[in-house]
């Protein structure tokens, strides 16, 4: 039990560190779970198409240089593997519904946009380096 509190309490760390106003219009209008797990849904598919779009961008300023792009891939494929293990070391159970309850699905998108978030920034900063803007 104690575990599973402090799980909780880590995870609502990243609900406040939520600043999109589309999230928040969403979230504030939301009355039950299922609403609040989609406004976190559908702010973490904000978060990725934004990540996409950076990577692609990046890409393509990289593209005269091949190993340059294989590096980017490369470490893109990382991140990925980070982000995913990641969560898995933050909610280990197999049955995460029934170990974290109906708020996991909620909890578990918000860490990924953080971490999307945090991750695009860094893409911008490459995009950078390469003369791109973000």
């Amino acid at each position: 039990m104690r575990r599973l509190a402090m799980v909780l309490l880590l995870g609502c760390i990243p609900c406040l560190a939520q600043k999109s106003a589309k999230y928040q219009a969403c979230s504030d209008k939301a009355k039950t779970q299922a609403e609040m797990n989609a406004c976190a849904s559908e702010e973490l598919a904000r978060q990725d198409a934004e990540l996409n779009a950076v990577y692609q961008k990046l890409l393509v300023k990289a593209a005269s240089d091949p190993n340059a792009v294989a590096k980017i891939k490369t470490s893109e494929k990382a991140w990925v593997a980070y982000r995913d293990a990641y969560l898995d070391a933050m909610y280990p159970a197999e049955d995460k519904t029934a170990q974290y309850g109906t708020i996991y699905a909620l909890e578990s998108s918000l860490v990924r946009t953080r971490l999307t978030r945090h991750q695009t920034a860094e893409l911008k900063e490459l995009l950078l380096m390469y003369g791109g803007k973000e």
